[in-house]
């Protein structure tokens, strides 16, 4: 790899080149570390950047750093970085246990979701719903709903524990957000997780074109409204990315970002255009005053705002 920049982001090679944000200290790493091109070296545990833009924001510059610490910046055109030695990794990608999902796809009374769902779509379009995506009920917090990710084999990969007021639909995060995985909260021993899209499943003898979304909650509600999509998740921001929409390849596919999100999962679209026909909604970027763009509202907002379809084009 020939870069034009002594220092940049180290290249993914496995969840053993990311690591937990010391700002925001996630549970997951979502941290990326900043290296010297010259030397493969990691400057400094805080120099780098946190992949949760929305949420966090953590992004301290090698130059910040120096400067911080009265070090000398180099900017001058370095060698051809070569990476550490990289050994792929062999172990095969585990799945969560056919029992504990099926488990979960109860209780639907005490899930604060699916209240939500039931007050906003009424009793059947909310059971199509809770059927369509194998929502589950957890009992990690009182309330709390489970997104299993279901690839086309119909494996499930691992679930999005999360937990929202059942009048809002609003995800709770006082005194603390409250989302956790399942694969962390059963305590799998040795648990080689490969996370598919949220909806993956209804990719299986389906042609209809893919609408994907950022949150899980926003593809089961739009997915209510506008059942002609096939309605997918990535979970955030940062997680649109070639590798994750491989399987999307030859398809038809409608991003719909949050707000604020609209150039980022642009630039992504013009990577994925090579594998598959794509478009960028510009919708919510026309529709927005000021206010939602500050409060940076989704598509399901706008549906559940508006409480009928609209227009996509």
């Amino acid at each position: 790899m020939n870069t034009a920049h002594r220092y940049i982001l180290e290249p993914y090679k496995g969840m053993n080149t990311r690591y937990r944000c010391p700002s925001c200290q996630y549970r997951n790493k979502t941290f990326s570390l900043y290296i010297d091109t010259e030397t493969g070296e990691q400057i400094h545990p805080s120099v780098g950047r946190c992949n949760r833009e929305s949420n966090c924001g953590h992004h301290y510059t090698p130059k910040q750093y120096f400067k911080d610490n009265n070090f000398s910046f180099v900017t001058h055109q370095p060698k051809a970085y070569k990476p550490r030695p990289f050994t792929p990794h062999l172990k095969q990608v585990s799945f969560i246990p056919v029992a504990v999902f099926e488990a979960s796809l109860k209780a639907y009374e005490t899930n604060h979701f699916v209240m939500f769902l039931i007050n906003h779509f009424g009793g059947e379009v909310t059971s199509q719903l809770v059927t369509r995506y194998f929502i589950g009920t957890s009992k990690h917090w009182n309330g709390a709903t489970v997104f299993w990710q279901i690839d086309t084999m119909g494996k499930v990969r691992t679930g999005k524990i999360m937990l929202y007021s059942p009048i809002t639909g609003k995800r709770v995060k006082a005194p603390f957000s409250h989302i956790d995985w399942a694969h962390t909260a059963l305590k799998l021993p040795e648990f080689e997780l490969g996370q598919c899209l949220f909806g993956e499943h209804l990719l299986i003898g389906n042609l209809k074109p893919v609408a994907i979304v950022e949150s899980e909650k926003t593809a089961v509600i739009a997915s209510g409204y506008l059942p002609e999509f096939v309605w997918l998740a990535v979970g955030s921001l940062s997680n649109l990315n070639v590798e994750k929409c491989n399987i999307l390849n030859g398809r038809t596919v409608l991003l719909f970002p949050d707000l604020n999100g609209y150039d980022k999962w642009n630039g992504i679209a013009k990577e994925l255009a090579k594998k598959m026909t794509i478009k960028v909604s510009d919708l919510l970027e026309k529709r927005a005053s000021g206010t939602e763009r500050l409060q940076g509202l989704d598509i399901a907002d706008y549906l559940i705002k508006y409480k009928k379809v609209i227009q996509i084009n």
